[in-house]
């Protein structure tokens, strides 16, 4: 749990550079993937993520516009990319400026549970690192270069002067 704005900062800027590394990976075509018919494609994972972190920073009470032409997943991963890229800044800004370290300890009823407003925003971070999840296989079976997250990706580790590991 947070104690302070900075340290959830500190974890959102890490954790949304990373994203942000998947997304800028995505190619249109890629989009299109999905792991079966009756589940969403990569496409629609990627702007679900985008659209569900304003959606979850309004009903932990921080205010933040929506985006724009929502409905509509794009066809073009560079749009979705860029509307990653601008939710990411909006949302340190909200933060910054609409709550303090002190009212972090404040009980928030979210989604109908009653939790401390720091457990919100790491549950905000928990389900963006659970869906870029996703994101990633996808990627592969897309046929996709998938960057590395918490180490090197297997084409990552030549460029350090490694071979990847052994199945």
């Amino acid at each position: 749990m947070y104690t302070s704005i900075n340290e959830f900062v500190g974890e959102w800027n890490q954790e949304m550079e990373s994203t942000q590394k998947v997304f800028d990976a995505l190619t249109d075509s890629s989009l299109q993937q999905a792991v079966s018919p009756e589940d969403r494609t990569l496409g629609r994972i990627a702007w679900h993520i985008v659209l569900s972190t304003p959606e979850m920073l309004n009903e932990f009470g921080i205010k933040v516009g929506a985006v724009e032409n929502a409905t509509t997943v794009p066809t073009s991963a560079k749009v979705i990319a860029d509307t990653f890229r601008k939710v990411t800044a909006d949302t340190i800004d909200a933060v910054k400026h609409q709550w303090s370290d002190d009212s972090l300890k404040e009980m928030k009823n979210v989604f109908g549970m009653d939790m401390p407003k720091a457990v919100t925003l790491s549950l905000l971070i928990k389900h963006i690192i659970h869906h870029r999840g996703q994101l990633t296989v996808l990627m592969r079976q897309a046929g996709l270069k998938v960057p590395g997250v918490y180490g090197p990706a297997r084409e990552e580790w030549s460029q350090m002067g490694m071979e990847a590991p052994v199945l």
